[in-house]
């Protein structure tokens, strides 16, 4: 037994002596009872020398006495030793409520220790403020309802409607043309909402694979699957744990998908790919389509009972053309922001050019406008004004004014009417000719014809 005692005591002064820091300890009378070999090192005596000697004879500008009639711990002050700055603690040791020593550590050899440390925490706490960052920028909102740009009536209802909705925690259903603003109408209602400072997650349901979007959405286990990584994967919906998921293009979630969504939304839990435990789930669904879902029912490629899940409250986005008058502001704002963007001082659009705006059909909507606004920005050789010139070709040629004055027989208006309605269709149907077709309600022959004829790319 004493040996193994023996052995223990060894074992603890070999950890106490190689230590980082030099510890020393005193007892009720302030005299050293207890040292280690570092404190030993900066001090330069041996332990033979402090033993039981009063600190003040071991210790040059010593305080541990002082701590040790004060009562009170003394925590990273400097304290010069040989000549040398130390960073040290002192901190006071009870006993049944009754003062019986103090503890004195140097916890830094020098001044350049604790400023090497305080370097790497602040490289630590950067690069740390960097990855929050960077996660804040993919599950955060980024914009409010003072981002939504417009004065018009429908505008102005649209926001009202989605102001209304952020107030509640019932799931939002985002109807919109493609370039409408879906996207930031979501994140302005998260903003709005007391989900606010919970994760906003977006996922594009038609740009995942459909073998993959069961896995992105609701993560999987390790060894689900052939290639399923190590330690398992998290789900979109587990990061918006708290929050709301944004489901864009929600019109092409494959079938077999849209069961088990609606599963989720009437039972508020998960399962992961391979795993066998339910995840409880606190989370608010965003959803946007451009397609007619109610049409997609009747054909049968949206589940009815979904789409009266996910339609509690509707909210649908006007098109640019049916908000001209919101033109002026929108583009008034573009020219600031993408000016600043592109490094170029332009300021304003000639009248002429943008009556020819307003003019304009927008199958794009507002993104078009902005790629339009843009584009002429960079165009511009010299002033600091957007002519008529600086923009796209089919803006040129789609006015009302200009047919009119370039045309005076009527079969060239009709001709020019009918170019544009093809060209701004095509545009529509993202080049899709058996989708331009029905909506002309031509046949398929018929439009070729036309385009061949008017030279259309």
């Amino acid at each position: 037994m004493d040996n193994i005692l023996t052995s223990k005591e060894k074992l603890l002064d070999k950890i106490f002596d190689n230590v980082y820091e030099g510890i020393v300890v005193i007892n009720r009378e302030a005299k050293v009872v207890l040292v280690n070999q570092p404190f030993l090192d900066y001090v330069h005596k041996t332990r033979e020398d402090v033993i039981g000697k009063h600190v003040t004879e071991v210790v040059d500008n010593t305080r541990l006495h002082i701590a040790l009639a004060t009562g009170k711990d003394e925590i990273g002050d400097i304290q010069i030793i040989n000549g040398e700055k130390k960073i040290v603690m002192r901190r006071v040791i009870y006993n049944d409520g009754k003062i019986i020593g103090v503890i004195g550590r140097i916890m830094f050899k020098n001044v350049q220790d604790l400023k090497t440390l305080s370097d790497k925490v602040l490289e630590m706490q950067s690069e740390l403020d960097y990855y929050k960052k960077a996660l804040r920028e993919v599950r955060d909102a980024k914009y409010n309802f003072d981002n939504i740009i417009g004065m018009s009536s429908e505008i102005i209802r649209t926001k009202y409607m989605a102001e209304k909705a952020a107030l509640t925690n019932s799931n939002v259903l985002i109807y919109g043309e493609s370039g409408t603003g879906k996207e930031l109408f979501a994140h302005a209602i998260h903003t709005a909402s007391n989900r606010q400072t919970g994760p906003f997650v977006k996922v594009n349901c038609g740009a995942i694979p459909s073998e993959l979007l069961e896995s992105e959405l609701f993560g999987y286990e390790e060894g689900a699957f052939t290639g399923a990584k190590r330690g398992g994967k998290i789900g979109k919906f587990e990061y918006a744990n708290g929050g709301s998921i944004f489901l864009d293009e929600i019109g092409e979630m494959p079938l077999h998908m849209q069961v088990k969504l609606l599963r989720v939304l009437q039972e508020k839990v998960i399962e992961r790919i391979g795993g066998l435990k339910s995840i409880e789930l606190d989370v608010r669904i965003i959803a946007a389509t451009n397609k007619d879902l109610e049409k997609q029912i009747k054909l049968g490629k949206f589940r009815e009972d979904l789409y009266y899940r996910l339609n509690v409250m509707n909210i649908t986005i006007p098109p640019l053309r049916d908000r001209i008058e919101d033109i002026d502001v929108l583009v008034t704002y573009l020219l600031d922001r993408l000016s600043a963007q592109c490094g170029r001082h332009i300021v304003k659009v000639s009248k002429e050019a943008m009556k020819y705006l307003k003019e304009y059909y927008w199958p794009g909507n507002v993104r078009e406008l902005e790629n339009v606004i843009e584009r002429a920005i960079n165009l511009i050789e010299t002033g600091n004004e957007i002519k008529l010139e600086d923009l796209p070709i089919q803006i040129q040629n789609n006015s009302h004014t200009y047919i009119v004055n370039r045309y005076t027989k009527l079969k060239d208006i009709l001709e020019d009417i009918e170019k544009k309605t093809i060209m701004d269709i095509l545009v529509k149907t993202k080049g899709n000719k058996s989708k331009a077709a029905k909506m002309l309600d031509v046949s398929r022959t018929s439009l070729y014809e036309k385009i061949w004829k008017y030279d259309i790319e």
